[in-house]
């Protein structure tokens, strides 16, 4: 057991690993699946890891000073994070939202001292379903907010403090849980900073570990799809971006693409078989690991990620 720690931001990471045996049963294949749940951070999600590399990347550089507002655009996982390790290190923060996104986040962020702004979605989207259009207006009211604020852009799909953040945790941690099994990695991909960190972490201890980019049916740029589905319903990634800062040179063995009703289907059998409440990116991470199972890496270990609560989806259709 750990030492009693001076804030909860001590607590952010060193999560579980879980075999979803039940699960593989039920979908009759062969291997095994060994789910990371960073859905039991501090604020309910992987980006809590995300948000403190970030903040102490920006201290240590000198970028953040001493009590400076602080700005980022969110889905709502990443602005929880920051929104804890802000009022922890003592910084003012602004969380900038489509009001596409589920009700429950924005609430929490201001729960937990947040100032929270939404931005109207596109004519004709639809609530729950966030474009890369609609990010962009997201995108925009951040950089103005910033710029007439004076304030420190978190800016997670650039700065390095966030896939670093998993290099030295997540991906350290996934080999040591696990003995060194893992054989594959799967990872929903929005801004890449958990792919590109853990990836790097594995490969460095396996070159022959093989690590997949997850995305929706229908918006997987990465993969250089065309994008013909922009408002999947898998809130946090997704956003038909093709140029992720984070994957410029680094290796990718595949990529694999999951409908959103498939990851609310698998969400919702993870719940019910393995008592695992998360979100439809936990739902895609593990759809997409039992695709593999069923096929080109059957009867491999593949890691996945539980990136956050099923707890920020209770006014959607995901447990409807």
């Amino acid at each position: 057991m750990r030492a009693v720690m001076n804030s909860v931001v001590e607590a952010i990471g060193d999560t579980p690993l879980v075999r979803l045996d039940r699960l593989t049963r039920h979908a009759g294949v062969e291997g095994t699946i060994l789910a990371k749940l960073d859905y039991l951070n501090p604020g309910f999600s992987k980006k809590d890891r995300a948000a403190l590399g970030i903040i102490e990347e920006a201290e240590r550089a000198g970028t953040l000073k001493p009590g400076q507002t602080v700005v980022e655009l969110t889905s709502g996982n990443m602005g929880t994070g920051l929104a804890i390790v802000c009022a922890i290190r003592g910084y003012p923060f602004v969380a900038v939202m489509s009001k596409g996104n589920s009700e429950e986040r924005a609430r929490m962020m201001r729960a937990l001292g947040a100032e929270v702004i939404l931005v109207d979605q596109l004519p004709g989207s639809v609530p729950g379903q966030v474009s890369g259009g609609d990010l962009e207006l997201v995108d925009r009211e951040a950089k103005r907010i910033t710029q007439e604020r004076s304030a420190f852009r978190a800016d997670q799909f650039h700065r390095d403090g966030n896939w670093l953040a998993h290099y030295r945790t997540t991906g350290p941690e996934l080999w040591q849980a696990s003995g060194g099994a893992i054989e594959v990695f799967a990872d929903f991909i929005g801004s890449g900073g958990s792919y590109a960190g853990v990836t790097r972490a594995l490969k460095e201890r396996d070159p022959a570990i093989r690590c997949y980019v997850v995305e929706p049916d229908g918006a997987a740029a990465a993969a250089g799809e065309p994008v013909s589905r922009p408002d999947h319903p898998i809130q946090g990634g997704g956003y038909a971006m093709a140029d992720l800062a984070f994957l410029k040179h680094l290796p990718v063995d595949g990529y694999l693409q999951v409908s959103g009703e498939q990851a609310r289907e698998t969400a919702r059998l993870l719940a019910r078989l393995e008592g695992i409440f998360g979100g439809f990116s936990a739902g895609a991470n593990v759809a997409a690991a039992l695709q593999l199972l069923g096929g080109a890496e059957a009867g491999r270990t593949i890691a996945v990620v539980i990136c956050d609560s099923g707890l920020k989806y209770l006014s959607t259709d995901l447990w409807g």
